[in-house]
């Protein structure tokens, strides 16, 4: 390994160890106050929608592990060049590190949920990094028999005394490549040491993951009706009635999923209120629960996506909670606010015009899971979910659109957000090559909270054909059908389009998902063999 390579491996070690160390402390401290985590949180919250739409759209629900990758790179690169320009006399490297913790302390000291302790993760991990570094770099000095003012000058004359000794020789300080070498890979092994250990710790000291098993839902006062068997075609390719906890889409602002428990979660009801309320979990459970379908859809749904779900959730009735508290007859807004400060803005009357608007505790016969919400989230029919589906949430503040605004409304989106018709054609996929005959095209529809009345299909650029409906057992969730279509050989076009239960026809008019969600119809090719 050349010298600038041993630099640039210094560098990387020293800088893993900072990260690695600033986990150890994060593990007191609180749950998100490590620097790649506090970092990463603060980019997502400011790229702006078109960068942040389109990393939706190419990485789905693995946006976040990408986020975190391209971070990872991007410390390397620092790190390299941290290694690269620190000397013994010069401590150009230590600088770098040293601006690097200053700067994520401040990150994470000014998270919404933070406090100033916040900082000790960033500023400790810096201070052993740079000292670190600083002990690497003399060994690796004193292997290349570079004096300190020799180091300070460019590294081909800092170096040409030295050739003498060899590649591996040793020198007058005593050490050699090799020894320096160790050094490097045992402040690596450590890093990665106290890296793992710090996540492992973290994880083990505030997951909720244990409490949320053993906890007993209580049973819902007014169940859910049982699924009509003719609500699920069970046609190969087409998406299930209901979706599985564990393949519903999650989309949000928490790059580190909060861990809440029920011993300290507590929901207040605050704001252009009469009567202010604050439940427990212990308070929520004593009240009688109902169960009810409702398909949740995410704003950031491209035409014919997959970032919508459909669920049976358990949970108590917002239009009662919000009666106790009585809001003043002025007030148009319900602001939820979840514990790590997103807050999501929602029409006051979709919570109280009779809807199943839900503060929900269970989602398909269980606890809800961390990364849905638990212990409690929102759940309201007819609204995308950045101004209504509120995860971990801990606060609704009654008020006024003219007097407050939301975490996506601040940044550009509509501030109402009501579901629009969708469609989505799920067999055949785009590109597919069918055999000619009889081929069965199906899907989802959805206009929650209004149903669908009909579905249509076009093949190429002929006429609309009506396609057979299955059940509908509420009107808040999706919709699956089926067309039977007689494919002759050559490239075709599918497309769909639904009516909503009001008459209205979705529209063709092709637009982004920005700022109130996509339009248009889906369209998939394909080629009959």
């Amino acid at each position: 390994m050349t010298g600038s390579g041993l630099r640039a491996a210094c560098g990387i070690v020293a800088a893993g160890l900072t990260l690695g160390v600033a986990e150890l402390v994060a593990v007191p401290v609180g749950q998100g106050s490590a620097p790649l985590a506090a970092i990463g949180s603060t980019v997502v919250d400011g790229t702006p929608d078109k960068v942040r739409e389109w990393a939706i759209d190419t990485f789905g629900t693995n946006d976040k592990l990408v986020l975190f990758v391209c971070m990872g790179i991007v410390a390397v690169g620092v790190a390299v060049v941290a290694g690269r320009v620190e000397r013994t006399g010069r401590p150009f490297g230590s600088a770098l590190l040293a601006v690097f913790g200053l700067a994520a302390a401040i990150v994470a000291a000014s998270r919404p949920t933070a406090s100033w302790t916040w900082a000790l993760p960033s500023l400790v991990g810096a201070v052993v990094g740079i000292l670190v570094l600083r002990w690497l770099i003399r060994r690796c000095d004193a292997a290349a028999g570079v004096s300190a003012g020799e180091a300070d000058r460019p590294p081909s004359s800092a170096v040409g005394s030295a050739r003498s000794a060899g590649a591996s020789g040793p020198t007058a300080g005593g050490l050699d490549r090799r020894q320096a070498v160790r050094g490097i890979v045992g402040v690596g092994i450590l890093a990665a040491a106290t890296g793992l250990t710090g996540r492992l710790l973290g994880a083990r000291a505030h997951s909720v993951s244990s409490e949320r098993a053993a906890v007993q839902l209580p049973p819902p006062k007014a169940p859910a009706p049982p699924v009509d068997p003719g609500a699920d075609l069970r046609i190969p390719g087409l998406t299930p009635y209901l979706t599985s906890n564990a393949d519903f889409y999650r989309i949000d602002t928490a790059l580190v999923v909060p861990q809440v428990s029920t011993d300290t979660w507590s929901l207040r009801i605050h704001g252009m209120v009469e009567r202010e309320i604050r439940l427990s979990y212990a308070d929520l459970v004593r009240r009688p629960a109902v169960e009810r379908l409702v398909t949740l859809a995410c704003v950031s749904n491209p035409v014919g996506g997959d970032l919508i779900g459909n669920a049976r959730w358990l949970g108590y009735r917002l239009d009662e909670l919000l009666a106790e508290a009585r809001p003043h007859p002025d007030a148009d807004m319900v602001l939820s606010r979840s514990i790590d400060g997103f807050t999501a803005g929602s029409p006051l009357s979709a919570f109280t015009d009779g809807r199943d608007a839900l503060l929900a505790v269970g989602m398909n016969g269980e606890p809800l899971p961390v990364a849905h919400g638990y212990p409690a989230r929102l759940v309201v029919p007819g609204l995308y979910g950045y101004v209504s589906a509120t995860k971990w949430v801990t606060e609704l503040e009654i008020t006024r659109f003219d007097r407050a605004q939301a975490y996506w409304t601040k940044r550009g989106w509509s501030a109402r957000g009501p579901i629009k018709t969708g469609t989505r054609i799920d067999t055949p996929r785009a590109g597919a090559r069918p055999s000619g005959g009889r081929v069965v095209v199906a899907g989802v529809a959805w206009a929650q909270h209004r149903g669908i009345r009909a579905v249509e299909v076009q093949i190429d650029d002929g006429p609309w054909e009506p396609a057979r409906l299955a059940a509908e057992p509420s009107i808040d969730t999706w919709r699956q059908w089926t067309y039977d279509w007689d494919a002759t050989p050559g490239p075709h076009t599918l497309r769909a389009r639904s009516t909503d239960g009001t008459g209205q026809v979705q529209t063709s008019e092709v637009r982004d998902v920005i700022p109130d969600g996509a339009t248009g119809y889906p369209t998939v090719s394909v080629r009959v063999g």
